[in-house]
């Protein structure tokens, strides 16, 4: 595997962990927050230097970077909601949002993964 691969597989571990908080009965939006300053910073030392090797790759790395930027929006969102209802909202476009990513880094992953095994 290539060391973007290895990366952005690195990346979407970040990404799962960050969605099992979102997930969890009961939500720490602090520690939410810390999770995703982790993501962030990661993805900002680790994946923003990498050389795509390709410009779909590079088109994916926009689009993540993208997403964390909406993400990191829905998140501060969500701190402020104080109705269920509103609260509920943020937690499910929070999901869609971190189903996205998980996708785009999934879709950098598997064509390797592919190219390898023949």
């Amino acid at each position: 595997m290539s060391l973007n691969c290895d990366k952005y597989q690195e990346l979407a571990t970040f990404i799962d962990e960050l969605r099992t908080h979102v997930t969890a009965d009961k939500l720490n939006t602090h520690q939410l927050r810390l999770n995703f300053t982790h993501l962030q910073t990661f993805f900002l030392q680790q994946i923003i230097p990498l050389v795509d090797d390709n410009s779909q790759q590079l088109s994916y790395k926009t689009e993540i970077s993208k997403q964390l930027r909406l993400l990191e929006v829905d998140i501060m969102f969500l701190q402020g909601a104080r109705h269920s209802t509103t609260l509920q909202a943020r937690l499910k476009a929070i999901e869609e949002r971190i189903n996205t990513l998980l996708g785009y880094c999934q879709a950098i992953i598997q064509p390797t993964k592919s190219q390898e095994s023949k």
